[in-house]
């Protein structure tokens, strides 16, 4: 069940300035030395330490935010948290599913941490490319778009995500 916090009244739709990160899956790869099967950030729940690896990429956003006095939109790390990818990784349709939702609860953790009434945390459930984004070779239709993101947005939306993007 949502407890969204801002989905029906997102601030950053009043004019307000939010912050947002700046390359996640290139930072885990080229500063971090993370090995990304697929330029899949998502898999990383799967381990302590990969969630450790995201909570630090994630809480310097956080503190600037807050040192700062800003707003942040936090992306879940779910751009190829999809069918097609979560196949390829050896999920299951079921461990798709939670691990959305377990993305969706460390963005929250971060927004319980360092949000304040004057800088709202708004946590954005992404939604990447089917295939590869940046060399698309299979287009879909909008309807078979639809029809195909449906799944992760459904997930999306019975969590915490005040948008998917």
């Amino acid at each position: 069940m949502s407890n969204a916090k801002y989905r029906s009244h997102l601030p950053q739709l009043e004019g307000r300035f939010l912050l947002t990160d700046g390359g996640l899956e290139t930072s885990l790869i080229y500063r971090q030395g993370i090995d990304l099967p697929h330029f899949a950030a998502f898999d990383l729940l799967r381990t302590v330490e990969g969630r450790q690896a995201l909570d630090a990429y994630f809480r310097p956003y956080g503190e600037i935010a807050r040192a700062n006095n800003r707003g942040f939109v936090i992306e879940t790390p779910t751009w190829r948290a999809n069918r097609d990818w979560g196949e390829t990784l050896g999920y299951s349709k079921e461990a798709l599913r939670a691990v959305n939702r377990e993305s969706v609860d460390l963005a929250k953790e971060i927004r319980d941490e360092f949000e304040t009434p004057d800088a709202p945390f708004v946590i954005s459930g992404n939604i990447g490319p089917r295939g590869d984004g940046y060399n698309p070779e299979n287009l879909m239709s909008s309807k078979e778009a639809e029809a195909y993101h449906s799944e992760q947005i459904s997930v999306f939306a019975d969590t915490d995500a005040d948008l998917v993007t």
